[in-house]
């Protein structure tokens, strides 16, 4: 991305809150083992302002000067041996912004701000399902808390903003998502030659790493029950020709991520393409329906009527009001967002709106017969309808 991008997002928020101090930290660098870390991957919202890829960093943007701050993470002589580390010119480079500072001088001018200042906006997201939350923005907030009069968070803001692909994003997703249907249609070709789920998963690993992009999150390959699993991510089993194989996986390259899933099969049962088939005209008719201004909430309504009838038609489902049956063989969401995260936040929208990216991913579960499915795509919502952005990757088994 060129500097323009960051600096056009900064000039953006700050004008979605009407001016005022803008105080974020990029994700810290996490311990994997005794002495090594995991592969680092940026905290979205401050990638989004800053384009900084590094652990560490903070960023300062204060509307009042329409002046943009980026602090550098103290870093000692060894560690920079062992690890580099971006100088100041490169930040100012890929970032735009107008001066980088020294970590030690980071709240002396904090303090000089809150002069002008009362209120400073953050980013706090708390942790999500059972996960240890990334610690750099907690203990950004103490900080600010010690020395604003009032803090406020902008996430809400920024959501809105992300949910708006500009072009060059848009390009992005699609060369993450045409990156990952290449990797699919080879998985898809090997399959008949392999013989355990690692052996798939390392088609796209080696896929991703040779254009230089990597994993937008750990792949799903489930044969057989495994696919009832939503998030089963072993990928240990061994494969047999007679069982179902659902593969989740996407991207991530320049930023940007990808999310598909298709189901394979060998030597279906009638039952299994039964069910593949009642599953891929579901999710036909579910793209099918998203347009701008169509109200999410009737969006959710359709979706629900259309994977019940799937149901139904499968003898899984008698009656449409069983909401508890329904959810038990259908048990997730069918869209999120896509965009730098994976489930990219679309800003709690009442409508979809042009620009919009989002997945769209029915799937039919039902343990007793071990059968797992799911068809996943990538949709951008335009002027006049929609585009299947992985349409070339076909959904066929």
């Amino acid at each position: 991305m060129n500097a323009t991008f960051f600096e056009g997002n900064r000039q953006s928020v700050t004008h979605a809150l009407h001016g005022g101090l803008v105080v974020l930290a990029a994700h810290d660098s996490m311990q994997r083992t005794n002495d090594s870390a995991f592969l680092f991957e940026q905290e979205a919202n401050f990638w989004y302002l800053s384009g900084i890829e590094e652990a560490g960093w903070k960023l300062i943007i204060d509307a009042k000067r329409n002046h943009s701050t980026l602090v550098q993470p103290a870093q000692s002589e060894i560690k920079q041996i062992f690890d580099g580390g971006l100088t100041k010119a490169e930040a100012i480079a890929v970032s735009g912004v107008h001066e980088v500072i020294e970590a030690r001088d980071f709240e002396p001018y904090l303090r000089e701000l809150a002069r002008k200042h009362s209120i400073a906006y953050t980013v706090y997201d708390k942790a999500a399902y059972d996960f240890v939350v990334n610690p750099a923005q907690r203990e950004l907030h103490a900080v600010i808390k010690r020395i604003f009069q009032s803090i406020q968070l902008c996430d809400t803001e920024l959501h809105k903003l992300r949910a708006i692909k500009q072009p060059e994003e848009l390009v992005r997703i699609q060369k993450a998502i045409d990156l990952t249907c290449g990797a699919f249609a080879e998985a898809r070709e090997r399959l008949p030659t392999l013989k355990h789920e690692y052996e798939l998963e390392a088609i796209f690993g080696s896929t991703f790493r040779a254009r230089n992009a990597h994993h937008a999150y750990d792949p799903i390959v489930a044969h057989g029950e495994n696919a009832c699993t939503l998030h089963y991510i072993k990928n240990t089993m061994k494969l047999s020709r007679t069982k179902p194989t659902l593969i989740d996986a996407g991207a991530r390259i320049d930023g940007y991520c990808a999310d598909i899933t298709r189901t394979y099969m060998l030597q279906p049962t009638k039952r299994q393409q039964h069910v593949h088939t009642v599953l891929q005209a579901a999710h036909v008719e579910i793209v099918a329906s998203l347009k701008p201004s169509l109200s999410v909430e009737v969006y959710s309504g359709r979706v629900d009527t259309i994977m019940k009838k799937a149901l139904i038609e499968l003898n899984l489902l008698t009656d449409e009001t069983d909401d508890v049956t329904y959810r038990k063989y259908f048990p997730h969401a069918v869209s999120h967002g896509l965009g730098i995260d994976v489930h990219d936040s679309l800003g709690r929208p009442r409508v979809f709106e042009e620009g919009m990216v989002l997945t769209v991913e029915p799937g039919i579960y039902i343990e007793a017969e071990k059968i797992g499915m799911r068809i996943e795509d990538d949709i951008l919502i335009t002027a006049n309808g929609h585009k299947n952005l992985s349409a070339k990757l076909s959904t066929s088994w």
